[in-house]
């Protein structure tokens, strides 16, 4: 079992497995050149072998990201070696949904449980705008097949002034009418993303939901950061729930439960502060003494809380990119 410093146990792990990505969102990574390329992301095959060695340490929850992790030509069959290692495993995924309409099936048949998928509009020409792609169709497309075969899917959304942000009613309406979960993402800062871009706090995404629906808070996601909040339309229907993560609000990292994997081995114990621990050479050499004593190291090393804050000094901006830690 692994605990922290703080008496937290850390369950949870998210797995980068590339930082290279399809789309040029304005949030993560619009600058990069097209032609970027991941040279120093680890084998999957011996990435595997640490992470056999985190489940048998406690992780029983896995997240596997990028990046976009369906750039990983190799990456259901690395799902598969996961899932029968250790079947009791959830493992989910994190994609852009651009290709998922042909690995859905795959996906499913590797034993991936769940699926995330970063929608920040429902309107083509914004996702043009967002992502410099032109790929509403295909990520619809994929969206829906993966909800044919009973994969679980949940859309994540990044609202922004200007740009998307008068679209957080009908992306709340559009998971409801599809039994989709839906969780709205406070913009993190990060000197990656396009200069002047601003995000909306927890409490005017709830100020947009509200002109339409009653919200009750529930309570803090068990296996996740975001608060929930449901909307009760009337008294002869089911509440539908949703989700809000607020990084800058002061409980975010009280529950916290999770460490990242980079796709480079480094473990990142706290998604926005610097400090983090290399596990590459050990991995390369499938050292696993020496996994299991930097593993312990990271787990030791992690914060108590991250240092966003609401009002950010421009020179505190994390350096750190969100496609290299896998978000």
């Amino acid at each position: 079992m692994l605990i922290d410093s703080f008496e937290r146990k850390i369950d949870y792990m998210r797995v980068s497995v590339t930082k290279q990505c399809n789309f040029r969102c304005q949030y993560c990574m619009p600058d990069t050149p097209e032609d970027f390329i991941d040279k120093t992301a680890l084998p999957l095959p011996k990435m595997l072998n640490f992470i056999k060695l985190a489940i048998d340490n406690g992780i029983k929850k896995i997240r596997i990201t990028g990046g976009e992790p369906l750039l990983r030509s190799d990456l259901c069959g690395f799902i598969s070696e996961i899932h029968s290692h250790a079947p009791h495993i959830e493992l989910t995924l994190t994609t852009n949904a651009f290709l998922l309409e042909k690995y859905a099936q795959s996906l499913k048949d590797s034993g991936l449980k769940r699926i995330n998928i970063s929608l920040d509009s429902l309107k083509s020409e914004r996702i043009k705008r967002i992502s410099k792609r032109d790929a509403l169709p295909q990520i619809l497309r994929g969206i829906h097949k993966a909800n044919e075969l009973k994969l679980g899917v949940k859309l994540n959304m990044v609202p922004l002034q200007g740009l998307n942000e008068d679209e957080i009613l009908d992306m709340l309406e559009f998971a409801k009418t599809h039994h989709f979960g839906v969780r709205f993402i406070e913009f993190m800062e990060n000197i990656h993303a396009k200069d002047r871009l601003k995000g909306l706090r927890a409490n005017e995404i709830l100020t947009h939901i509200n002109t339409k629906y009653k919200t009750t808070l529930l309570k803090k996601d068990c296996f996740g950061p975001a608060k929930l909040y449901a909307i009760d339309e009337s008294k002869n229907r089911e509440a539908f729930a949703f989700g809000i993560i607020s990084p800058h609000e002061d409980d975010f990292c009280q529950s916290c439960n999770r460490i990242r994997l980079t796709s480079d081995g480094v473990i990142c114990p706290c998604l926005y502060y610097q400090e983090s621990v290399s596990l590459r050479e050990a991995i390369l050499n499938e050292d696993i003494k020496a996994m299991q004593s930097l593993l312990e190291k990271a787990i030791k090393n992690k914060p108590e809380k991250n240092q966003w804050e609401q009002n950010m000094n421009p020179s505190l901006l994390s350096t750190r990119a969100f496609y290299y830690t896998g978000g």
